[in-house]
């Protein structure tokens, strides 16, 4: 909004950026370039602009500059219906005119793409059940992967069987299936370890196969070898995913868990903090906010344990995970009858999950992680029975 083409060039700069950081967002298809800087100085309805390039969101915005200061607005507009979904400002000093470039694009990529995927969840949500699309089913299958119960589970299981029913070539609805099945398992017992090899991990790698560039796909199978013990494998597709997608919340989440179950929790609690950064949303918080205590439990570091347990028991209240590390860490710290609670908790909510957790040592499990967990819950007062 200015007639100094110096600005004009800065401007077009973070437009291109923004576009190049977003199509590495495999679930996301961004009109290149040239076809965007052709309305570049006319006057247009968002509407329009949908219609003719074939999109349902638009991310529009300006750039003011004064002085030695520079005001950038940015917004996310859903094409067919004008709803603003996401809007922010940024005032910054021009020190760096590159590096201020760099620090907004940045940060409009990784607000849009969350942004995007929840106002599709919605959409999704407004179809009745009978007229679903493959994606629409495929997202009313993230909705119920969100709410962490073992009903919503099996439901989301159902909706990317939906899903994969409309559409066979669709890569992210083998993902949904292979992480409903690998979550039955890990979380829920409703389907046995063998399910990994024989069910989950086939699943993942038909996504792969698919579609060799999604970086998803390549997040998800990380999970799948790393439930089955592999956890070099585990961390070289998810380097593999964020090499494709530098910015996959996703990608920093799946490399975290492989590193903090091979005994290298501080690394990954790192790549965790990176995976919340990038999206605090969705339907992998509940184990994100889980897997933060379970990092700070095997650094030894008992209270960050319980505040971390804590955030993810008030997000989650019916998630089994967070209160059994919760328990083992008051019990390190002696909090024994605030443990006992947690403890009774976790039984209450999903005693299976208990039982293959504390009882026995799970598959994908190093011993002494197991040992020292139950070092914990016994310091709270729990005795095998």
């Amino acid at each position: 909004m200015s007639s100094d083409p110096e600005q004009e060039y800065f401007a077009d700069g973070m437009v291109e950026e923004i576009i190049t950081a977003l199509s590495r967002y495999p679930s996301l298809f961004v009109i290149a370039r040239n076809s965007c800087f052709t309305y570049k100085g006319r006057a247009v309805s968002i509407t329009q602009v949908g219609r003719e390039l074939g999109v349902r969101y638009v991310v529009e915005g300006s750039l003011r500059k004064s002085a030695n200061r520079i005001r950038v607005t940015a917004q996310l507009v859903e094409a067919e219906t004008g709803n603003h979904v996401w809007a922010e400002r940024y005032d910054r000093d021009l020190a760096d005119i590159f590096a201020v470039q760099d620090e907004i694009t940045e940060k409009v990529t990784i607000a849009v793409a969350p942004a995007i995927a929840d106002a599709e969840l919605h959409r999704a949500m407004r179809k009745p059940p009978g007229s679903l699309d493959a994606w629409a089913a495929y997202q009313r299958g993230l909705w119920h992967l969100d709410q962490a119960t073992s009903e919503d589970n099996f439901l989301a299981e159902r909706f990317f069987q939906q899903a994969l029913n409309l559409d066979a070539n669709l890569a992210d609805g083998y993902c949904g299936l292979a992480v409903a099945q690998l979550r039955a398992i890990a979380y829920f017992q409703t389907r046995a370890p063998v399910d990994i090899q024989s069910s989950a991990e086939p699943l993942a790698r038909q996504a792969v196969a698919l579609d060799g560039n999604n970086a998803v796909a390549r997040a998800w199978l990380s999970y799948a070898l790393y439930m089955r013990g592999d956890t070099e494998g585990a961390v070289a597709e998810a380097d593999r995913a964020l090499a494709l997608s530098p910015n996959l919340a996703l990608g920093y989440w799946r490399r975290a868990t492989a590193l903090i179950f091979s005994g290298r929790p501080q690394e990954g609690l790192a790549d965790l903090q990176t995976s919340l950064r990038l999206d605090l949303r969705g339907a992998n918080l509940a184990p994100r906010l889980t897997q933060t205590a379970v990092g700070y439990y095997f650094s030894r570091a008992y209270e960050e344990t319980v505040t971390a347990a804590k955030q993810a028991i008030r997000s989650f209240p019916g998630f089994e995970a967070p209160y059994r590390y919760l328990a083992a860490a008051l019990g390190q710290l002696g909090r024994t009858a605030e443990a006992k609670i947690a403890i009774e908790q976790a039984i209450a909510i999903a005693p299976g999950s208990f039982d293959m957790y504390v009882r026995h040592c799970a598959p994908w499990w190093r011993p002494e992680d197991h040992v020292h967990m139950v070092d914990g819950l016994r310091k709270a007062g729990w005795r095998e029975t």
